[in-house]
């Protein structure tokens, strides 16, 4: 089993939700982004996704966006993406790491010597906003062999033949959109994100996550009631955004997290 599989394995055997935040690679600075990624784990993270820089963030609100920026700006591209997911690995061998980016940084590099790079740097999956699934077959391949997911995206849009498409390639876990919109905004419905995540989960082969405005314990908890796990990203980068050093970020980021992992844990699984 892959380390996503395994996780998840023992949430569902715990009665747990899984906790997954997001962070920029190399922000708040070059150096932060391991201790982050460590601190976040002893908080409570059960999947740790790590957004690849970029400088066209289409998907992204203005918060993510700045963040890419500042990374750029420090020279973060994808082959230090890799660097910190291999120094992660040298203490923590168990949680799982998904990249969040796009096609771009990935397509350049070859579907086949990006996977490898990634798998032997231990990366566990790859979520690429702008790669539909239509168009996603020599990816998929690609990776398969390397053992590395292709994580796909379903959105409150999506029609009922395009999510059986989804669900018939997922591997890793299916991340739900909660909202048509970019990441950070603040028009969250959990009702109605609810009610598309319940149907998408009764088919679905592997678990199910949903990001997008989640931004506290609140709607974290709210999310999870028909979600496999939430994911909380522009709210936690902009907690360690003006940090005064690594450790403050370390710390920034697990005292944002920890009423999050608190606030799941005090709800059953559905």
């Amino acid at each position: 089993m892959s380390r996503i599989d395994t996780r998840f394995a023992a949430l569902r055997g715990a009665g747990r939700k899984a906790l997954v935040p997001f962070i920029t690679a190399g922000d708040p600075s070059d150096t932060a982004t391991v201790p982050v990624m460590h601190a976040l784990v002893e908080a409570g993270a059960d999947v740790i996704e790590l957004g690849v820089p970029f400088s066209d963030p289409m998907a992204d609100g203005p918060t993510i966006q700045r963040s890419s920026e500042r990374a750029l700006a420090r020279g973060v591209g994808m082959a230090r993406v890799l660097e910190y997911v291999a120094e992660f690995r040298r203490r923590d061998d168990a949680t799982p790491v998904v990249l969040m980016g796009y096609l771009n940084p990935v397509e350049i590099r070859g579907a086949g010597a990006f996977a490898r790079a990634a798998s032997q740097a231990g990366v566990d999956g790859v979520l690429l906003v702008d790669l539909p699934p239509e168009e996603a077959a020599g990816f998929r391949e690609a990776f398969d062999a390397q053992g590395v997911a292709l994580i796909l995206l379903a959105a409150p849009t999506s029609s009922d033949e395009r999510l059986a498409l989804l669900r018939d390639a997922a591997s890793g876990y299916l991340y739900y959109v909660s909202y048509a919109g970019v990441t950070g905004a603040d028009h969250l419905d959990t009702g109605l994100a609810g009610q598309r995540l319940r149907a998408l989960r009764e088919g679905s082969p592997v678990p199910v996550v949903a990001g997008f405005g989640i931004k506290d314990a609140d709607s974290a908890a709210g999310m999870a009631v028909e979600a496999d796990g939430v994911v909380v990203g522009s709210a936690l980068v902009a907690a360690m955004a003006d940090v005064a050093d690594d450790a403050a970020a370390a710390r920034a980021g697990a005292a944002f997290l920890a009423p999050l992992r608190a606030a799941l844990d005090r709800h059953p699984c559905a």
